[in-house]
């Protein structure tokens, strides 16, 4: 895609862009001028949080902003740019390449030695390869670019190591009610008139929008373009948006009680009041495809091995609900909440998986031992790599009792399983394997 862009200069920005046109989108119009008009990221963009200290230090280190759609990531950019003083320039992994990222450290570079630095925003940082992303490094090192990246992936994954090592990770949340319902405000302000729904759908409609600041402001721009006779309710905003949205009375309990009551109940092996807040969700007009997400996360974090099928069932759920639509796919979302809830329950993957990530986080890149790495090469046997390697197929248990572990770290014990359901099995085996090592050893 980089030739399309090859013979064109690189589109600057200005670090404070005019005012938007009146007719501009609602979401454009509403967009901060400053970093404390930033909504729902206050612990980033207020005094203690990183953003706040570094522009009031004047001073910006590069930085991966990570969350998810329409929580202000672009916005933060800019408004960081303007904050200290730098040139700001936006480029979009989707529709630039090489070329674009060469001119764009070209025309830093040049800007540099008469001062000028630059801050280079970079959305979708994720979507260049890793290639590409390692034609950020010496840039980033030297200094001719603070490079602000944007993700809605987890950077663990998708970005280099190297690229990490030399940008802070900074996590946006998504928006919760208070802040959306802060941006509702905003809009009725600048438009000069109230959305036209009741207080129940106006409820409805933040929930809706799942944490999304940039899909609930244009959900209220079409909400503003139609005259109607009277304020909508919940049923006939859901008509209205052609989307399903739910009922929400301040007399009752709301959108995150329900799907908290939903999962303790799951949790305390009770089918049946389980089955009557899925029923609440869903007669309320919830989207049955957040409850499934629901379900499934319940499935590995509240009963994981000790019954994997949970796990199939909720898949296969939003496979059969996918498939057959409502109401009648509403069925097979029953099937999973009723074995998800009378399945035996266990939460040691959940522990498991916060203490592996607790440990993996203090040590670091402590390199695995040598006897389990690839050897592909001859240097790479030379100095070791795979020497010793015991191929657990080779004993006859097919078990050779190895140490994986990095050699200047402790073995770990991170799962460990509860006797219900199946993890009764694993403990079994697990008790067997570490008979074979005492003997071994």
């Amino acid at each position: 895609m980089a030739d399309l862009f090859a013979d064109e200069p690189l589109p600057l920005e200005a670090a404070a862009p005019p005012p938007p046109a009146d007719d501009a989108p609602l979401a454009d119009r509403l967009r901060p001028r400053s970093l404390d008009e930033v909504i729902g990221q206050e612990h980033l963009t207020g005094p203690e949080g990183a953003i706040g200290r570094m522009v009031a230090a004047g001073k910006l280190s590069s930085m991966i902003l990570w969350g998810p759609p329409g929580t202000g990531k672009t916005s933060i950019a800019r408004l960081l740019a303007d904050a200290v003083g730098l040139r700001f320039v936006s480029i979009s992994a989707v529709f630039s390449g090489v070329a674009d990222l060469k001119k764009a450290f070209a025309e830093a570079d040049a800007l540099a030695v008469s001062g000028r630095r630059t801050l280079l925003f970079v959305d979708e940082t994720h979507r260049f390869n890793r290639a590409q992303q390692d034609g950020f490094l010496p840039f980033v090192e030297r200094g001719t670019v603070t490079l602000v990246g944007a993700t809605t992936e987890n950077p663990s994954f998708a970005l280099n190591a190297a690229l990490l090592s030399r940008a802070q990770v900074l996590i946006l949340h998504r928006l919760d009610a208070r802040a959306l319902g802060a941006l509702l405000d905003r809009a009725e302000a600048l438009v000069g008139r109230p959305l036209p729904i009741t207080a129940d759908a106006r409820e409805a409609l933040i929930a809706s929008a799942d944490g999304d600041g940039r899909f609930l402001l244009n959900q209220a721009e079409t909400l503003f373009d139609v005259a109607f006779d009277a304020p909508l309710d919940p049923t006939a905003l859901g008509a209205f948006l052609q989307r399903r949205v739910a009922v929400y009375d301040k007399d009752r309990d709301g959108h995150y009680n329900l799907i908290s009551a939903l999962h303790k109940a799951l949790r305390g092996s009770d089918p049946q009041a389980s089955l009557y807040y899925l029923a609440r969700m869903l007669t309320a007009g919830e989207e049955p495809l957040y409850v499934l997400r629901r379900l499934t996360r319940f499935a590995s974090e509240d009963i994981g091995l000790a019954d994997p099928e949970a796990l199939v069932q909720c898949l296969a759920a939003k496979d059969a609900y996918q498939f057959l639509g409502s109401p009648e796919g509403e069925l097979a979302i029953v099937q999973a909440c009723l074995y998800c809830a009378t399945a035996p329950k266990s939460n040691a993957a959940y522990t498991a998986q916060k203490a592996a990530w607790k440990s993996a986080r203090e040590t670091g890149s402590l390199a695995p031992p040598a006897h389990i790495l690839n050897a592909p090469t001859k240097l790479m046997k030379d100095i070791g790599y795979g020497e010793g390697y015991a191929y657990d197929h080779s004993t006859d248990e097919g078990f050779s009792g190895a140490d994986y572990w990095p050699e200047a770290m402790e073995p770990q014990t991170y799962y460990q399983p509860v006797a219900r359901g199946f993890e009764r099995k694993v403990i079994e085996r697990l008790e067997y394997w570490d008979k074979l090592r005492r003997q071994r050893d």
